[in-house]
């Protein structure tokens, strides 16, 4: 007879759930692709014990509790509705602060596979871990809460299916980001969920863009598996149309063509068409070069001054979702503040807003959580951390919008994490040596310089400083400038202060619009002096939630945005850096 209390002692439940863990080797390019939405009403259990995992529930038929055969902790057909795309947090109030396990479950109709074909289910992300079963078979599941991931679900498909999708947002030291954060920790399925038809060998990855001279396009493909032949790759406005060998499983081609050069004020984009056997991918590309001279930044060979702006996905309504109107309101404010760049902190954000970038004009810095002080010596951490990367880069490596691959934020100069960072470094660069790679750094407290051994692996040394408001003298920014000769560009990654929308006050008066305004203004005057500063990014755009706040001017809000958490209400700094970004766009 089976021990109705063993669940209860068994603390080792969750351990063969690691294995078939996807990463970003399992990444499949999808631009084109014939997809199924699984979006919509789903059924919600939360489970803050891990009950599911333990007593097993995906193996439990969904009887009516009156011919269960034992008492059960389960019952889906009772389950809360929940909305996928969503957070969690916001569906009721008693779980706003909910950290732990939620069971996602619904049903789909399949017909059956056509000549081999292959189907794979598409979660955009999911935070922070999640195990996928399918018709009570465990699937495989993925780690780190803000990339894609795929599962391939041929084998296990029937005509009707019961899907089931556990998730869990626990913060933990060995995690990316660890416990000590500050932003939301949003729960849930919050990207689209969707099954994708593929071929039996289809491209899996699929790179084109121009080489680092400018004096030629390189495209590049990966197939699912060992694969020889030919790929057609077409550009019509450029009358281009090369055939390339492909030979186990890899191709790779340079051709000599003209495009018209992307950038912020001429986002040109080209459809690009790639065939191999029965697969077709399509893409909207923008042909542009990146690199670094002394202190410059050069896009398409020419100096770029970043008039910058950091933005976290957050929102009152939808939390961490991110929508095509909501990107897009984001995109019109920092092009009304005159901005040409964004930061996208601290976390990949959804992949629409680089398709949105290269389309409008934004240049983008995107980055993964290695996040204040990670545990830099736990090769799990690592090896999370450098899955984040890869997933991140293999997600966007199209995007000419994304100019750098950020790798870190705030970490102290231990030699741990310089070890740590150095080597994520050296994998961005592996596998794309066409963008730039930076981190926000700190400083030599003790000289007052710009001083890390992590920016010899840099080309974009960020600064991260506050002077005027956690640091209240003006005159240690000067210092700092005076002191520094970095011989790299350096782009000040963050900035700002605190402000309470409607609340004024004099200028010394923390948490005051006024504070806040002239604290830029100063800021703003103040870099102006040092050559190899090209770049500057306020602490941020909106508004955004995070519990680490509880004054009685925040309550549970970063306060530093330009515009308050309504996504409306611009504070008087947001005019002062337009000024600002207006007189740098008409001097450079």
């Amino acid at each position: 007879m089976t021990d109705p209390f063993a669940h209860l002692h068994d603390e080792g439940y969750a351990a063969g759930f690691a294995r078939g863990r996807v990463g970003h080797a399992d990444l499949i390019a999808m631009s084109g692709r014939r997809t199924v939405s699984l979006n919509g009403t789903w059924k919600f259990t939360p489970d803050l014990f891990d009950e599911g995992l333990r007593q097993k529930w995906y193996l439990w038929r969904r009887d009516p509790p009156a011919r269960w055969d034992w008492p059960r902790d389960y019952d889906e057909e009772a389950a809360y509705d929940m909305t996928v795309p969503s957070c969690w947090n916001l569906a009721r109030a008693e779980w706003m602060y909910f950290e732990g396990s939620g069971w996602y479950a619904r049903d789909f109709t399949w017909p059956a596979p056509m000549h081999g074909e292959r189907t794979f289910l598409r979660i955009g992300a999911a935070n922070y871990e999640a195990r996928v079963f399918l018709n009570g078979a465990f699937i495989g599941s993925h780690r780190g809460g803000s990339t894609p991931f795929f599962l391939e679900l041929t084998d296990a498909l029937r005509g009707l299916n019961h899907l089931l999708i556990q998730v869990e947002n626990r913060r933990e030291r060995q995690r990316v980001p660890m416990h000590h954060f500050d932003w939301f920790n949003y729960g849930g399925l919050y990207r689209e969920v969707e099954l994708v038809h593929l071929p039996p060998l289809f491209v899996r990855s699929f790179n084109v863009g121009l080489t680092n001279d400018g004096a030629r396009i390189a495209a590049s493909l990966a197939l699912s598996g060992p694969g020889d032949g030919q790929a057609v790759l077409e550009i019509p406005e450029l009358d281009v149309r090369v055939v390339f060998p492909v030979a186990n499983g890899e191709g790779r081609i340079e051709f000599d063509a003209l495009p018209e050069r992307w950038s912020p004020e001429t986002p040109r984009l080209y459809n690009v068409v790639l065939r191999y056997g029965a697969d077709v991918l399509t893409e909207r590309v923008g042909f542009r070069t990146i690199a670094c001279e002394g202190h410059e930044i050069l896009l398409n060979g020419r100096p770029v001054w970043l008039r910058g702006l950091c933005v976290h996905e957050d929102d009152l309504a939808l939390g961490k979702v991110s929508e095509e109107a909501d990107v897009r309101r984001r995109f019109a404010h920092a092009k009304e503040m005159g901005c040409n760049m964004l930061r996208l902190a601290h976390y990949p954000h959804h992949e629409m807003v680089a398709r949105i970038a290269d389309e409008v004009g934004l240049l983008l810095w995107s980055e993964i959580p290695v996040y204040w002080a990670i545990d830099f010596d736990n090769p799990d951490t690592w090896a999370d951390a450098e899955n984040q990367l890869l997933e991140m880069i293999g997600r966007d490596g199209n995007r000419a919008s994304v100019i750098i691959w950020g790798v870190g934020n705030e970490n102290a100069d231990t030699d741990a994490r310089f070890h740590f960072m150095a080597r994520l470094a050296e994998a961005a660069r592996a596998v794309d040596p066409s963008r730039l790679i930076g981190a926000a750094c700190l400083i030599n407290r003790v000289e007052f310089r710009i001083e890390d051994r992590l920016t010899d692996s840099l080309d974009i040394i960020g600064l991260n400083e506050y002077f005027g408001w956690y640091e209240r003298d003006f005159s240690g920014l000067e210092r700092l400038l005076a002191n520094s000769n970095p011989g790299k560009p350096v782009v000040i990654s963050e900035v700002g202060a605190d402000a309470l929308a409607g609340h004024r006050g004099r200028a010394d008066e923390l948490f005051t619009e006024d504070c806040q305004a002239d604290i830029y203004r100063r800021q703003l005057e103040t870099i102006a002096a040092a050559e190899y500063v090209r770049g500057f990014c306020p602490w941020l755009l909106y508004d955004y939630r995070t519990e680490r706040r509880q004054t009685r001017f925040q309550r549970g809000w970063n306060r530093k945005g330009l515009i308050a958490e309504d996504k409306t209400t611009k504070k008087l700094a947001f005019g002062v850096v337009a000024d600002a970004y207006r007189r740098l766009a008409g001097n450079r």
